[in-house]
């Protein structure tokens, strides 16, 4: 009796202590949550390299880097997904391999941005010192290597340390999008995109955001402004009720910058597919472009012209997917992939080309996007 009375509070006091742990857990996740506010003015930094305009015709770039884990054997723990024979697919990985592959990684990315050299950058899933990304500063590296761009940087997800999956967890993250310009900006906002908050979602999900930055024009465009808006849209949205909301705010934004008689380019990862038009024109379904051995994912949504503010349309390229399924290393022909990373254009800028660069999802789990435009 004596020893079962000694186990008995030996078990009680595992379940107290293991109590106390958890809840003590729950608590720091919980006091460490904050929502960034809206309208909130981003710094402009190294704005002095940067040169005045000069010209009405320009490039600009997108491009989710991923956060430098997405090797082409790189799978996402989050992700899951059906190949079209019924076998169930689940990604593995919660942070990159190790600090080389992030290196690795983001310094090919570098080079596919440099091979193409825009005017305007927007990135997405850039890391500053992640656990996730392991420690690696993305934000510094990538301004390093463009040290003539003046540059913002809107951070985006700021999480405690998450102790998920417990095999390998994700543990503490901040990261944001980041607009660099070859052209001095004259002010920045970030604006707070509507999120779930559901508990416990808001505690795990990126803190969702689009920044608007401003290019004061000259000659006889002055007195006017080139407005490049940086977005990464939700996904994990069952029912697409976050990201309907999202877009309607979006779209504020858009009609009241062309009521100004703004030239508008909103680029970015729309979590989205963003081809529709642009494969309507071709007769070809934009959910179905490239070859793959997966169904459409459920997460896959489709946006038209029609769904934005008026004045305003979707450029967006076929010649090679954007984006890549991550329930499962990639191979190509096999994964599902889309486009949707492109961009919006205002009706007063001629789009004079687009095209999605073919990294052969090298580096990220997303190609980048490229547009040469012109303001009329």
């Amino acid at each position: 009796m004596k020893a079962f009375k000694i186990t008995l509070i030996s078990v009680g006091c595992v379940l107290l202590a293991l109590l106390l742990v958890v809840g003590g857990y729950v608590l720091y996740v919980v006091l460490q949550y904050s929502r960034i506010e809206d309208n909130l003015k981003l710094e402009i930094k190294n704005n002095e390299a940067a040169s005045k305009v000069d010209k009405s015709a320009f490039s600009i770039m997108t491009y989710n880097i991923g956060f430098g884990a997405y090797s082409t054997d790189f799978s996402f723990f989050m992700d899951s997904g059906t190949m079209k024979d019924g076998t169930k697919v689940h990604g593995t990985g919660s942070k990159a391999k190790d600090k080389e592959t992030v290196i690795k990684n983001t310094d090919g990315a570098i080079a596919a941005v440099a091979a193409v050299n825009p005017d305007f950058l927007f990135l997405q899933e850039t890391d500053v010192k992640s656990t996730r990304a392991r420690g690696v500063n993305q934000l510094e590296k990538f301004t390093s290597a463009f040290p003539s761009s003046a540059y913002v940087y809107a951070e985006n997800f700021h999480s405690a340390y998450l102790f998920y999956p417990f095999s390998d967890p994700h543990g503490k993250t901040n990261a944001g999008i980041v607009t660099l310009s070859r052209y001095k900006l004259g002010e920045s906002v970030r604006r707070s995109f509507p999120v779930d908050e559901s508990f416990p979602t808001r505690f795990f999900d990126l803190d969702r955001c689009f920044s608007v930055s401003r290019v004061n024009l000259d000659g006889d465009k002055a007195g006017k402004q080139l407005v490049l808006i940086n977005v990464h849209m939700s996904a994990y949205d069952e029912g697409g009720l976050i990201r309907a909301k999202q877009l309607e705010m979006l779209n504020g934004v858009l009609k009241e910058e062309r009521d100004k008689g703004n030239y508008v380019v909103a680029g970015g990862d729309f979590n989205h597919d963003i081809a529709f038009e642009a494969a309507s024109a071709e007769g070809k379904d934009s959910l179905t472009l490239f070859e793959s051995n997966q169904n459409v994912p459920e997460w896959v949504y489709t946006l038209k012209n029609e769904n934005l503010s008026e004045g305003y349309s979707f450029a967006a390229a076929l010649n090679a997917p954007t984006c890549r399924s991550t329930d499962m290393p990639y191979e190509k022909g096999v994964n599902y992939t889309v486009v949707i990373d492109g961009f919006i254009v205002s009706d007063n800028i001629r789009v004079d080309s687009v095209e999605n660069a073919d990294t052969g999802f090298a580096y990220s789990d997303h190609n980048p996007a490229v547009m040469n435009f012109t303001l009329l």
